[in-house]
């Protein structure tokens, strides 16, 4: 991923620009850096800084926090897609005599397994692991808040316990996991449990006066899989990339979309937010981003992207508090969509087509209602309103003749094609609505029959 300054306007670049230094200052913030990447390159990136000729670039260490969860949550999906585990599993099944081995795996993912926001004792971020050598010590006497699988309830020792989990099933550290796994395939070398120079130091900003006191910086232990790592800009914008498009050698396309959805239920008070598995998700600005925050003692982070615009963002700041990071990323997306909205690819025909699915192209009916199936680029097919892409379900071909739900209504619905005796198409079962070619067409299998003297319209009198 190269640096490409020129691609964007110099306008978006000054638009740009003046929102990072804003945040820094008005923020109070000792540095900020930040970076935006469009269709899987790094287009821009910028620095403020109070210590003159000193600003950081994309190539700067910070402290990424709650950002490290994402991390943690793709080693997770990457035993599922291995077949280790199933994301229904209890914990217990995996890794035995937590206290806590009730919650499923994907409610650990998704924050929804009812366990405490943090540990017990002193504020874990600012005091030594050593006072948490055990996961029991991260737990506590009573690690639960909230009936498991009910509500969405942010837990740092609910990521611990992933952690846990892939060291268990992998039988390595965390982190030796996390780098031969996730950070080597995808080349991002400056990503790393320790700071690496050149790095920023955590801050304090005192709140009613321009002073401020360094931060310790302490290693967090058991708690590392929560918020242990430190990146840059430019790493964090190739993650990003991958979180769009998936990498085969690490997670595909359809895993990283899947960590993507909604798996959590609203947030209450907020109908614009939801978690996925791993990742944050939202609404702004007319635009549905996925991402995550991330703070520690001396630094905020966020990272976002909108799939649809083909943009990600990443904001990276050394203060305790003062700067929404999470926020001036979503800005930075927002400037540069409505600056420079993408430009279409030209269209192009399909390279080639099976003539069985081409025949279902076009007009069905479920009762009255009339869909139209497309063919999609990616082979598969879309079913929606006649308005293209107006609440679409798209499907991926399983490869016997059959198509899986990958959004919408439909999501993990099965959509089969059901043929008569003599090949020719009947019509199409979908989560038990049958489509038909004409509306309740005769002769078909419509639940509860075809009115046999078909349709009327209503005497004169």
């Amino acid at each position: 991923m190269t640096t490409s300054p020129e691609e964007l306007l110099p306008t978006t670049r000054r638009a740009l620009l003046h929102r990072i230094a804003t945040a820094q200052a008005e923020g109070r913030s000792p540095s900020l850096v930040a970076a935006v990447v469009r269709d899987g390159r790094l287009v821009w990136s910028d620095g403020r800084t109070c210590v003159d000729g000193h600003g950081p670039d994309e190539d700067v260490q910070y402290r990424i926090g709650s950002i490290t969860k994402t991390f943690t949550a793709v080693l997770v999906l990457r035993l599922r897609d291995e077949g280790v585990l199933d994301l229904g599993d209890p914990l217990e099944k995996h890794l035995p005599g937590t206290g806590a081995g009730q919650v499923t795996i994907a409610e650990l993912l998704s924050h929804t397994g009812g366990l405490a926001a943090e540990t017990p004792g002193p504020w874990w971020e600012r005091s030594s692991s050593s006072l948490r050598p055990e996961l029991a010590d991260v737990l506590g006497e009573e690690p639960f808040r909230h009936p498991v699988g009910k509500q969405h309830h942010y837990s740092n020792p609910g990521y611990t316990l992933l952690g846990s989990l892939v060291e268990a099933l992998r039988g390595a550290p965390w982190e030796d996991v996390l780098r031969r796994e996730i950070l080597e395939p995808l080349g991002l070398h400056r990503t790393s449990g320790q700071p690496q120079a050149p790095h920023a130091g955590g801050w304090a900003v005192h709140p009613w006066a321009d002073v401020m006191m360094p931060e310790p910086t302490e290693d967090l232990g058991l708690m590392a899989p929560a918020g242990q790592l430190w990146s840059t800009a430019a790493d964090l914008g190739r993650f990003a990339v991958f979180l769009m498009k998936g990498d085969d050698r690490v997670l595909s396309a359809q895993s990283v979309r899947e960590m993507r959805t909604p798996a959590a239920p609203t947030l209450a008070g907020d109908w614009d937010s939801s978690y996925g598995l791993g990742l944050q998700l939202a609404r702004r600005n007319g635009q549905v981003l996925a991402g995550h925050g991330g703070s520690l003692p001396g630094f905020v982070a966020g990272l976002w992207l909108s799939e649809e615009d083909g943009l990600a963002a990443v904001t990276l700041a050394n203060c305790t508090s003062g700067v929404a990071a999470s926020t001036v990323s979503t800005d930075l997306l927002r400037i540069v969509a409505e600056a420079e909205p993408c430009i279409p690819a030209p269209w192009r025909p399909l390279p080639e087509v099976d003539a069985a699915v081409l025949e279902l192209a076009g007009s069905w009916y479920r009762g009255t209602q009339s869909t139209v199936l497309r063919l999609t680029a990616d082979g598969g097919v879309s079913l929606g309103p006649l308005t293209s892409g107006v609440r679409d379900s798209r499907f991926r071909p399983n490869g016997d003749g059959t198509w899986t739900g990958l959004d919408g209504y439909y999501a993990g619905e099965i959509l089969r094609v059901e043929r008569r005796p003599d090949g020719s198409v009947s019509h199409l079962d979908l989560g038990s609505f049958v489509f038909t070619r004409e509306p309740y067409e005769k002769g078909a299998p419509v639940p509860g029959g075809v009115d046999p003297e078909g349709w009327r319209g209503l005497p004169r009198s």
